[in-house]
């Protein structure tokens, strides 16, 4: 991958090993918007979608004594368009540990993720993103995603 990172990190292409780790990091996405909550239900998340056809790329920053870090990661599945139902990529999490961010990692990732779902013949990715995340609404912007609807949700 020529995606560019800052000098002391490196892309690595998760496997199926890498199950609790994703599920660490979702947690940790979810905590920081909603520092109150249990997030433990979201390992059925991982256990139902992450498979060999919902890829992983992490992040991981070099360290000495070739110790590695990982300070962010893309999982990405499938999805389908609801108006016209064709398959296509889903981002289920973008993730930059606070003291990496702003330094192109969560861009570089979304740009492999891009990648990859062009070299499958998709032709649109979409997301989720909470409104309050205005950082990742900014970069999502950046990056050309529009927004086409609206989630909304009533507490009773």
């Amino acid at each position: 991958m020529n995606y560019k990172l800052p000098p002391k990190y490196q892309f690595v292409t998760g496997s199926s090993l890498d199950r609790a780790t994703l599920v660490k990091f979702m947690q940790k996405t979810y905590q920081e918007l909603f520092p109150e909550q249990n997030f433990s239900h979201l390992a059925v998340t991982v256990d139902k979608y992450f498979s060999g056809e919902t890829p992983v790329w992490w992040v991981e920053e070099k360290l000495e004594n070739a110790v590695r870090n990982r300070v962010g990661c893309l999982w990405m599945g499938n999805g389908i368009d609801q108006v016209r139902g064709d398959r296509h990529a889903h981002i289920f999490l973008l993730y930059v540990a606070p003291k990496h961010r702003r330094q192109g990692i969560g861009k570089s990732l979304m740009l492999v993720g891009e990648d990859w779902a062009k070299n499958r013949g998709d032709r649109q990715i979409s997301l989720q993103v909470f409104q309050s995340n205005q950082p990742a609404v900014n970069l999502y912007c950046q990056l050309g995603f529009q927004t086409q609807s609206l989630w909304m949700v009533k507490h009773i």
